[in-house]
């Protein structure tokens, strides 16, 4: 009798896991491809690492779309890309002038064909291992737009020097106050979309500006920005560090003038 009753309880509890299943996935969106888009400008010196790294990444049912943006490098940048080209099954994009960030962004969106975009820099300041955990927030029905933040892991006490961290500080309460959003890091690099989303934003800044123009876009046209803890650890300006104090002014002017212009 005892047997049976367990063997009843057995049943009940697998069909409860199975209706549990089946409600999630109902709710979870299908990504079979996620395109890593990376801007690279004189990275020589870290850009195969960082392949390495983001082609090590697992992703459960999820394949990896490298495509690599070489905005005008004068070192020997697109020499290391072509070597290890087929190796990590690279999509390189390559320009002979520099133009920014922004603007090697917006060339490698176009190329993108995954489900899913992510941004990722060409230095080791993030870990691309924080896609797995930004992936599952984006696998939600409502979700399209989610941003790893620095600021919600509490082991990220380093950053590239006080002037960055007010900067940062600083431009992320902008952006909540003119946005009317509530995020706690606007000018981070791991910012992932739904790929339709981000081709239809009309981006039309070049250099650094690409973190407030998007944020002030897609928050506009109604979408709510997600976010999820990811790891960091900033280099220096004598390490690399491109980012300067007219980029800060850039971003201020930027999230001020797409707060009232389209």
């Amino acid at each position: 009798m005892r047997l049976l009753k367990q063997r009843g309880n057995g049943r009940r509890r697998n069909r409860k896991r199975k209706v549990e299943i089946i409600r999630l996935k109902s709710v979870m969106k299908l990504i079979k491809v996620l395109s890593v888009i990376i801007p690279v400008y004189n990275e020589s010196g870290t850009i195969e690492k960082l392949v390495s790294r983001v082609d090590k990444v697992k992703i459960d049912g999820v394949a990896k779309e490298l495509v690599v943006v070489n905005d005008g490098s004068s070192d020997n940048t697109l020499e290391v890309l072509r070597d290890i080209e087929k190796k990590y099954k690279l999509k390189i994009v390559t320009y002979k002038k520099n133009r920014g960030k922004t603007w090697a962004l917006r060339q490698g969106i176009k190329k993108a064909t995954g489900d899913v975009i992510v941004v990722q820099d060409g230095d080791l300041e993030y870990d691309p291992n924080d896609f797995v955990k930004m992936i599952k927030e984006m696998k939600k029905k409502d979700v399209s737009v989610v941003y790893g933040s620095r600021r919600l892991k509490k082991d990220n006490v380093q950053y590239s020097g006080l002037s960055f961290y007010l900067g940062g500080l600083t431009l992320n309460v902008l952006a909540n106050v003119l946005y009317g959003i509530r995020i706690t890091d606007e000018p981070t690099c791991y910012k992932m979309f739904d790929s339709k989303l981000l081709k239809s934003v009309d981006l039309k800044t070049e250099r650094f500006e690409f973190c407030p123009e998007v944020t002030a876009k897609v928050s506009k046209m109604g979408y709510k920005i997600h976010e999820v803890p990811i790891s960091y650890k900033p280099r220096h300006v004598d390490q690399g560090k491109k980012i300067k104090l007219k980029d800060y002014f850039d971003a201020v002017w930027t999230l001020v003038k797409y707060r009232f212009v389209n």
